[in-house]
Order: C-alpha cells, then sequence, then structure tokens
C-alpha cells in the first residue's frame, strides 16, 4: 500500500484490483460471512461466466456474499474502483471534499456523490472511543459556532448558527459535538462522560466550565476578555487550531453544512484529526482505517423521511 494518494494505482482504475485491494482490509485473516460469521476456508469463491466477480458462498449457511455485503457499500450500484477513489479522497483531504468534487471525479450524479459521502463519513464515525486524557494529560475544551453568516445575502436571512463543543487532548485525538446550547446543563454530562477524571482540564473563563471542572485533577483556565492566551501549561490553543481547520472547511469547501447533518461532518474532521500524520498516520492507512470502520454500520436513505439517511 503507498503511502500518499497516486490516482494512477490499479487499486482507481482496474475494478478487480480495487475490489481486491477493498478484501485485503476488510479480509485480512480471509473472506468473513456477514450472514452467518464464517471466518477464513470456510467460504468458496465463485467464478465462471455465470457468476460475478468477487463472489462468495458461505459453506456454513450457503448464502452468497460479496465484500459490500455487511458494511456501508452494501445493496449500492457503485464500483469497487469508484468506492476506493472515495474513501482516498474524503481520507486525505485535510478540510474535506465535497460532494459536487466527488461528483466531477467520479462520474456519478450529485445526489449519488451526496450520499456516498455520507456513507463514508458513518464509516469514519469512531464506536465507543475510549475516554480522552489521563494521568498527567491535559484535555481542553472550547465551543465555537458555525453558520450565520449575513455575507452576501442581500435578500434572505442568514441561518442560524449552531454551536459545537470539542474535547482535546494534547497530542492526542478529538471529540466534538453538535449541542443545541452552551450551558453547563447541556455541556457537563457530555464532558463528564468523555475525559479520564485524573486529567488536567484547561478551558477559557466561560463559567459553564466551572462547575464541572472540579471533577478532574485540576482546572485551570486563560482569561480572554483581558487579552491572556497562555499561563504555563493553561491555554486553548490545540482546541482552536482544531476549530481553524473545521471552520476552514466548512466555509472553503462545503459552504454551508444543514443542523441534521451537522453530526457527521464533525465525525469527518475529528477522524482525520485522529489519524493525523503527526501521529504517525499516512494518507493511505487513514484510508484503510476508514474502509474498516465501514464494517457493520448501514446508512439507508428513506425519502419519506426527508433528507436525512438513517442508520440501519
Amino acid at each position: 500500500m503507498t503511502a500518499t494518494l497516486n490516482l494512477t494505482d490499479p487499486i482507481f482504475t482496474d475494478e478487480n484490483a480495487a475490489r481486491e485491494h477493498l478484501e485485503t482490509i476488510r479480509w485480512p485473516d480471509g473472506p468473513v460471512c456477514p450472514h452467518c460469521g464464517s471466518t477464513g476456508e470456510s467460504a468458496t469463491k465463485l467464478g465462471g461466466k455465470s457468476h460475478r466477480p468477487g463472489l462468495y458462498q458461505c459453506n456454513a449457511c450457503r448464502e452468497p456474499f460479496t465484500v459490500k455485503m455487511g458494511s456501508i457499500m452494501e445493496s449500492s450500484h457503485i464500483s469497487y474502483r469508484k468506492w476506493a477513489l472515495a474513501f482516498h479522497l474524503m481520507a486525505s483531504s485535510k478540510k474535506g471534499m465535497s460532494a459536487h468534487q466527488l461528483h466531477r471525479m467520479l462520474g456519478v450524479t450529485y445526489k449519488t456523490a451526496w450520499f456516498l459521502a455520507h456513507r463514508i463519513r458513518e464509516a469514519m464515525r469512531e464506536i465507543s472511543p475510549d475516554a480522552l486524557g489521563g494521568e498527567g494529560k491535559f484535555v481542553e475544551a472550547d465551543e465555537t459556532f458555525t453558520g450565520g453568516k449575513a455575507k452576501n445575502r442581500a435578500y434572505t436571512a442568514p441561518p442560524p448558527k449552531e454551536a459545537v463543543m470539542a474535547l482535546v487532548e494534547r497530542g492526542g485525538k478529538v471529540r466534538s459535538f453538535h449541542v443545541p446550547e452552551v450551558t453547563s446543563t447541556t455541556l457537563k454530562p457530555i464532558i463528564v462522560d468523555a475525559i479520564a477524571k485524573d486529567s488536567h482540564f484547561i478551558t477559557d473563563e466561560s463559567g459553564v466550565y466551572w462547575e464541572v471542572g472540579e471533577q478532574f485533577a485540576s482546572h485551570r483556565t486563560v482569561v480572554h476578555s483581558i487579552g491572556e492566551y497562555v499561563r504555563g501549561d493553561a491555554h486553548t490553543n490545540t482546541i482552536e487550531g482544531y476549530f481553524s481547520i473545521f471552520k476552514r472547511g466548512i466555509y472553503g469547501v462545503y459552504h454551508h453544512v444543514s443542523q441534521q447533518h451537522l453530526k457527521r461532518y464533525l465525525g469527518e474532521f475529528d477522524f482525520r484529526y485522529n489519524e493525523r500524520i503527526a501521529l504517525g498516520v499516512t494518507d493511505a492507512q487513514r484510508a484503510a482505517k476508514a474502509i474498516k470502520g465501514a464494517a457493520g454500520k448501514r446508512l439507508t436513505y428513506r425519502p419519506a423521511s426527508g433528507a436525512e439517511p438513517s442508520r440501519a
């Protein structure tokens, strides 16, 4: 697997190479039946003109399957090479990849590209993440708002601002949340659940953190209102750096993110930050982790309930 994205790589141009690439990542120890969970040599690869390439039959339950089944790729008619390229593009683009750009690069409709991107964001979503911080470690917390800009809106009102709160472990991972409002009542349960109690908690002077800060090894603050940004170990520069990447992506690439989908975009930016080059993860390794994350997840489109994809 190459360390950087090379658009001439066979996995992006040849259907069989792309399928084998996905199989190697999803099934490093051999095919796994999505119907009964049988592994290894319990599946037979079906060949001949009467079977499509990549079709297996489980010797235990006798059901057919492919590498797409049991993942966010299931029931998709998008080719293997386009799935492989989409995973790599979204994993390697620091500020994101718009559905319009995917639509042009993959040669699919805009609607297909939009839904494909949401499926990949679902694959990037971390399940049961470990607590941030720990003994001797620092976790920063801060909040920001996205949307609501009135610039270039001569005749329409700007969309409402949406609140985002994020927690970042210095030198480690980030976890961000779309919250209805920035209050101690809203933020406290999130913070308590996400951060190890023996961590050093760092925030600005906002009163929403005062009470919950007492539950950690220490709570240190910086007072931005008087121009203080660093005092010893107390600063929120790490989390503000994450917010700068997130906002450049939202305003420069996606331009607008709806309230109902904001949580998915946060998951996408969290994933790339948590699997960044500074932590020793290459673009190809990041894409592979996203492909592995596709297993066991489904995202279906239900027109009756509007444009919101639902997890199945």
